[in-house]
């Protein structure tokens, strides 16, 4: 599998570092991103830079996108002229980005048609995970594409093959993600009544952190990024907010109460709405520290 050829679109905050996994693994690179910035490093490590994703498709037969939306992803994958789908080498189209089953369903049967085999495989671990190799990496594909791509994918994390149905990947991924926004509001509003009745915000954490209460926020947002005051944990409270809207409606569409989760969707939509869509979305707690009229710092 070494110095095989893959095509890599999407080279950005995500994307840029597991790229450059697969460079260090031997790989070698076929490239696309609209910003030029996120291709250089790639570049001067010898990628070669396409014009566009169908050039990256008709120069490798396994392709990979980390895209930021489901309408990207969409327009990056079955587009005009310029789409993957015109790429006339491309054999299979490996999703590092998060859509829902919605989109991963659609594009997945477009793809089918021009025997093209679509892989999900959302990630989860951030760019601290991107950059170290310990993703969760979430897929779904039949089994023989699964066996064909484990190599590649192995090099971003831990694998979990979660059925061949397109789409369950990315269930998982948004049921995750929810979990993760739940965490960091509920923890924030833990945090600042805790602190305006007079706690000392480290102790708090550590407390938590000791106890049944302790989840991902405690143990490693709050600590790192708000404590700290820097909100700087690297996941945008838009994409945040994305993931959370698209596993609601999903949830709605099976049937499936959400109470809590539409709850946690209004609190980023409010976050999104003050901080703006780029923020870090530990800026939750900064909605929470406005409110109560607190800080929450070590």
């Amino acid at each position: 599998m070494a110095d095989r050829l893959l095509g890599f679109v999407g080279v950005g905050r995500m994307g840029g570092p597991m790229a450059s996994r697969l460079l260090d693994a031997g790989y070698r690179l076929c490239i696309y991103d609209v910003s030029e910035e996120a291709t250089k490093p790639l570049v001067a490590r010898g990628a070669e830079l396409a014009a566009s994703p169908a050039e990256v498709a008709s120069t490798a037969e396994v392709v990979l996108m980390s895209l930021p939306t489901p309408d990207v992803v969409r327009e990056v994958a079955l587009g005009g002229n310029g789409g993957i789908i015109n790429g006339s080498r491309v054999r299979t189209l490996i999703n590092l980005s998060t859509t829902g089953p919605g989109v991963a369903t659609e594009v997945a049967a477009r793809l089918a048609e021009r025997q093209i085999g679509w892989v999900d495989a959302p990630v989860s671990g951030g760019v601290t995970g991107a950059k170290a190799g310990t993703l969760a990496v979430m897929v779904s594909c039949p089994t023989p594409a699964f066996n064909e791509v484990e190599p590649v994918l192995k090099v971003f994390g831990r694998l979990f093959h979660t059925g061949e149905k397109p789409g369950l990947a990315q269930t998982a991924k948004l049921a995750n993600n929810l979990l993760a926004a739940a965490a960091m509001v509920i923890t924030s509003e833990a945090m600042a009544m805790g602190v305006k009745a007079g706690l000392d915000a480290k102790i708090l954490i550590d407390i938590i952190n000791a106890s049944s209460g302790r989840n991902s926020a405690t143990q490693d947002k709050f600590p790192r990024s708000i404590l700290t005051g820097t909100f700087d944990f690297g996941f945008a409270t838009g994409l945040s907010y994305k993931d959370v809207r698209l596993c609601v409606d999903e949830a709605e569409a099976l049937g499936v109460p959400m109470v809590v989760g539409a709850a946690v969707r209004e609190m980023l939509a409010v976050t999104n709405a003050r901080f703006g869509a780029a923020s870090d979305f530990t800026c939750i707690a900064k909605v929470l520290e406005e409110w109560a009229g607190v800080e929450i710092r070590a």
